[in-house]
């Protein structure tokens, strides 16, 4: 194997047990002759002589929003390329399974996990980091040379959100967060309020609703928003479930979006693009987050991995522009877009 790929034995050895030392077209082109012969490691052997399984845990929230199956296969395929395998699991927002699930993980000999559930017990985290063990969160976690952080930017994209919505001449917009239980949850809201003091616009209590980060949530979230007495003229929701649930609540009415409300997502998953209208949204790339989240575990892992020494990563959003997003209804230019129906509708 060595021979076809015109490297030396060591170097094959390197690349196969993941080591960093190795330049990427040189381990790429090994992995594409291990391919090509059919070559299967002992994965056994390979734990025995390095003291490592070359096993990484991964930690979700849950499988049936399809934010996580993609960050789940991203970060699946670039383990496989570096020469880990991937032990998957959820914890559906239950601390005791996922304490279940981390002690199974731990008995399988991972070499590290990333917990990328956006919001974990203070009291889970301490009796994590209380093991030896490389541990990747999101958002936060305490300051210990086996913890590795991926700071995700939320402000950034839910200010573009804002500052868009502003400058086509909303003044009225609605925010629907996640459970705010959760320190993302709160992140996000926070950072939405903070971009609309910027703007000097208010935001009234009953503006904002309390979510669930789900379809349903978001169509309850709907109808609250349509029971009051000034409904909004723009909703900003805490990631893209809960925008489609809003999107399918304004259906059912006489609230076409985005004639009469504009929608804004959060996460920009795969399906948001086929929404009818297609969702605008701020995308926080599971491709960046999930590359983040392999970095960090390798760098906790392999001593001479050169950002060993690097604790924090930053994950950058920005806003997708699609069409669930328009002028304010009843201004001069939603009037001009509308159909003769929709102005003698709101002529009324």
């Amino acid at each position: 194997m060595a021979r076809r790929a015109g490297v030396s034995i060591a170097t094959v050895s390197r690349t196969v047990n993941g080591i960093s030392t190795v330049a990427p077209e040189l381990a790429e082109r090994v992995w594409g002759i291990i391919r090509e012969v059919g070559y299967v490691p002992n994965t056994q052997a390979r734990a025995l002589v390095s003291g490592r399984s070359h096993i990484l845990g991964l930690v979700v929230s849950e499988i049936t929003n399809p934010f996580f199956p993609e960050l789940v296969q991203e970060f699946e395929n670039l383990a496989v390329e570096q020469g880990y395998e991937v032990f998957i699991g959820s914890t559906n927002h239950d601390t005791a399974r996922t304490e279940a699930l981390i002690r199974r993980m731990l008995q399988r000999s991972v070499d590290g996990v990333a917990i990328m559930t956006f919001g974990i017990e203070e009291g889970l985290i301490q009796r994590l980091v209380e093991r030896a063990f490389p541990l990747v969160f999101v958002d936060a976690g305490p300051d210990l040379p086996n913890i590795r952080i991926l700071k995700v930017n939320y402000g950034e994209g839910i200010r573009e959100a804002v500052q868009h919505l502003a400058a086509l001449g909303h003044r009225q917009i609605a925010f629907v967060s996640g459970p705010l239980l959760m320190r993302s949850a709160v992140a996000r809201r926070d950072a939405f309020l903070a971009a609309m003091a910027e703007l000097g616009l208010k935001v009234p209590a009953e503006h904002l609703v309390e979510g669930t980060h789900t379809m349903e949530g978001g169509i309850r979230a709907c109808e609250r928003l349509l029971a009051l007495k000034e409904f909004p003229t723009g909703i900003v929701c805490s990631n893209d479930m809960t925008a489609i649930g809003v999107l399918h609540g304004l259906h059912r009415t006489t609230h076409p979006v985005p004639l009469d409300v504009s929608v804004v997502g959060f996460d920009d998953i795969h399906l948001a693009q086929f929404m009818l209208p297609p969702l605008t949204t701020i995308q926080m790339s599971c491709k960046q987050l999930a590359t983040a989240a392999v970095q960090a575990l390798r760098a906790g892992i392999e001593p001479d991995h050169p950002q060993a020494q690097q604790k924090e990563w930053q994950i950058p959003t920005k806003l997708v522009v699609r069409q669930s997003t328009s002028f304010p209804r009843g201004s001069l230019p939603s009037l001009t877009k509308a159909s003769p129906a929709a102005r003698r509708r709101t002529a009324k």
